[in-house]
């Protein structure tokens, strides 16, 4: 393969950043038929189809999205390296990039890396959201710098790296104002034929409730299953079931959801873990919020 071009790598970067043709030529200052002459030879060049064609609009083909991906890496170094030569001085900001894998609460997830946010030397913060898997694939070619996680990684997984835990905290069960009647003094029984929202199948807690649930001889009638823990408590909040969380941010979930506690179990227990691919932590910030833990 010859060497790649990056005027054409960049002129598909922008029609991609913007969606359209026309747009990216405002903006380049050239003719539509002249970048889509140039993406046209970049595919070529690739050997690969970087858009799905339907009608005049442009959407990302699979593969297209990886080179985007890579594109707008290597622009925003270009941008850092444009700043140094301008003033003269490395750049003062630190890149952290972060996986978050979807069934960590949002408010947990702040409170575990609001430490490198505080840190002397600043720090750009760039966080990505996913399943474990993909996340993990990132981490491998050195796309991430951390993975907040609720589980450690799996015996015989492929990838180099390693496990730190953060924190763990116990359960609680939360319910929207109009169901707590149902929940006096009968907690855990009472939960049984109540309306439930669960955790996706993929999270570890969901095995652990299931299990407990069991074990209390609880059949909950769940109506609802989530990857994003936030999108559950919403239903909660609106009453369509009683819902768990970490009793570690139990006061944030009553306020912000505005619901009550129905009970609380130290049985249960989440784990909370950061997976980097160094034994030896180096990067400064991920070293800042595993201080920030142990202090």
């Amino acid at each position: 393969m010859s060497p790649l071009n990056y005027n054409h790598l960049y002129y598909f970067f922008i029609v991609a950043k913007e969606g359209s043709i026309v747009k990216a030529s405002e903006i380049l200052n050239l003719t539509p038929q002249t970048i889509s002459g140039q993406i046209s030879n970049f595919e070529s060049q690739m050997g690969v189809l970087l858009f799905d064609r339907k009608g005049k609009k442009l959407h990302l083909s699979e593969l297209g999205h990886l080179v985007f991906s890579y594109a707008k890496d290597i622009f925003q170094i270009g941008d850092e390296l444009k700043n140094v030569i301008t003033t003269q001085q490395p750049s003062q900001c630190l890149t952290f990039t972060v996986g978050i894998t979807d069934v960590i609460p949002k408010t947990l997830a702040y409170q575990l890396l609001n430490p490198a946010l505080r840190m002397e030397n600043p720090v750009r913060l760039i966080c990505h959201e996913g399943d474990q898997e993909s996340l993990l694939a990132e981490l491998a070619v050195n796309k991430l710098d951390l993975i907040l996680t609720d589980q450690p990684l799996q015996p015989g997984n492929n990838v180099k790296a390693y496990n730190y835990q953060l924190a763990e905290s116990g359960l609680t069960f939360f319910a929207s104002s109009s169901m707590t009647v149902n929940f006096k003094d009968n907690f855990p029984s009472a939960l049984s034929e109540q309306p439930f929202l669960m955790q996706s199948k993929k999270s570890v807690i969901h095995q652990r409730l299931s299990s407990w649930f069991h074990t209390h001889n609880i059949a909950p009638n769940i109506v609802a299953e989530f990857d994003d823990s936030a999108l559950m408590k919403s239903f909660g909040q609106s009453g369509y079931g009683v819902f768990t969380g970490p009793t570690l941010i139990e006061k944030h979930i009553v306020s912000q959801y505005n619901v009550r506690v129905i009970g609380r179990t130290e049985e249960l227990k989440e784990q909370y873990y950061a997976i980097s691919p160094e034994r030896r932590l180096k990067h400064p910030a991920i070293i800042e919020i595993v201080n920030a833990i142990t202090d």
